[in-house]
């Protein structure tokens, strides 16, 4: 019997350490830059100009691309794709949408478009 209570605790230590010990995740894999991001941010289209120093910018994602929501009026930047440039740092490709870099901290962007033109030098 005392054999058995020996071998029972060490399976469960040893279950203990491997359950405990799991793989460390990047902060960026876990989304770590959706949020409010908050500075300056303007908008450009035609004659419309709107700008705001004190602005803000919210980021969500949906599956794999990231959508931007401004306010004050200024339309919405949705369906952007990232590409990580180094520690936690993306930029955004594809087509129309360049010009765009996010981290946990700053988001920077001027983006030009179909005529509009967005920028935005952000922090948290």
């Amino acid at each position: 019997m005392k054999k058995t209570v020996q071998i029972f605790s060490m399976l469960l230590i040893a279950l203990t350490v491997m359950v405990s010990c799991k793989k460390d995740t990047d902060p960026a894999d876990r989304d770590f830059f959706v949020g409010t991001y908050k500075g300056t941010v303007s908008y450009r289209s035609g004659e419309t100009t709107i700008n705001s120093s004190d602005g803000k910018v919210t980021v969500s994602k949906v599956g794999e691309t990231y959508n931007f929501y401004f306010g004050n009026g200024i339309p919405d930047i949705t369906g952007v794709k990232f590409e990580k440039t180094g520690d936690n740092s993306y930029v955004s490709i594809g087509s129309g949408l360049t010009g765009i870099s996010i981290d946990a901290s700053t988001l920077k962007i001027l983006v030009s478009k179909d005529g509009q033109t967005w920028t935005a030098n952000c922090t948290r």
